[in-house]
């Protein structure tokens, strides 16, 4: 009975050191923090607002999105840098609408005469 209390934390003390795969973070959760972190950075480069970033990227994290943008504007401001600005939304949208093409009528193949098949018995 004493023997089996000391081993149980003797056994959590081993545990406790090592690195057991398959027990750290997800690494799909690390990755999607990073595209939020990057999404941010270019909104801050591309001087777009912190809210238009939000409403342009609905599936990206807010918070890491917020700590993006917070990171580029203080490298910028560090840097002296200035962004690069994006056409406005209506511009875009303009830029965006299909243009009429002009499609040239050809004329139809002409039928082919239908022949008989002619079945010798």
């Amino acid at each position: 009975m004493t023997l089996r209390l000391l081993l149980i934390p003797a056994l959590a003390l081993l545990l406790a050191a090592c690195d057991i795969p398959g027990l750290g973070p997800d690494p799909r959760i690390a990755q999607r923090e990073a595209e939020a972190r990057a999404i941010g950075g270019a909104c801050r480069y591309a001087l777009r607002g912190i809210e238009e970033c939000y409403q342009l990227n609905p599936k990206a994290l807010k918070t890491a999105v917020f700590d993006g943008w917070r990171e580029m504007d203080q490298y910028m401001r560090d840097n002296k840098l200035e962004g690069q600005p994006t056409p406005s939304s209506e511009g875009r949208e303009a830029a965006e609408a299909p243009k009429p093409a002009t499609v040239e009528k050809k004329p139809a193949p002409a039928a082919k005469p239908a022949t008989a098949d002619k079945k010798t018995s």
